[in-house]
């Protein structure tokens, strides 16, 4: 019989320890995302996967915020971010610490999801785009490359929560 695990047997870090841990060397860039359930739920899964830092660009809301709170449900708290008032200010900064910067998107020339480990660089920033316009093409043109991810229905869009969700467990799953 497969049983069920308690909350105390996950083994779960506390804040303390979850801060001090080392992360991996990924960086979420959410350039001007209007749902606040969406940034939320980005925060929990840096969380998840102990992601370095997530920036926040342009209308994003940063927390503290009831409706970030809803679906972080705490997260804000232990994984770092920062805000941007503007995007490009927010990527050049990363570029000159030595990010490769990949932006999520559907372009001319993009880089499959499933081919990630194949480009994969020690330090790595994904720039997510507003859910209806998606990333800029003054980001884009600024990206080391971009990354599509494999879609075979007859939309041809993830929510960004679940693109950041698949994008960035690819990127941690290639290093553990």
């Amino acid at each position: 019989m497969n049983r069920k695990l308690k909350t105390k047997e996950l083994n779960r870090l506390n804040v303390d320890e979850f801060k001090e841990a080392e992360k991996f060397p990924i960086v979420v860039v959410l350039d001007s995302i209007r749902s606040l359930h969406n940034v939320g739920s980005i925060f929990r899964t840096s969380d998840a996967l102990k992601i370095e830092k997530v920036v926040l660009c342009g209308l994003t809301a940063c927390p503290p915020h009831k409706e970030i709170h809803k679906t972080a449900l705490g997260a804000t708290e232990t994984v770092v971010w920062e805000y941007f008032e503007n995007v490009i200010e927010a990527v050049e900064d990363l570029k000159d610490l030595g990010y490769t910067l990949i932006s999520a998107e559907q372009t001319e020339e993009t880089v499959m999801l499933q081919d990630l480990n194949e480009k994969s660089h020690s330090k790595m920033a994904f720039v997510f785009g507003n859910e209806v316009f998606g990333v800029d093409q003054e980001v884009i043109s600024k990206s080391d490359f971009v990354l599509e991810i494999p879609q075979f229905g007859t939309k041809h869009s993830f929510n960004v929560a679940v693109s950041a969700g698949l994008i960035l467990w690819e990127a941690v799953r290639t290093r553990i």
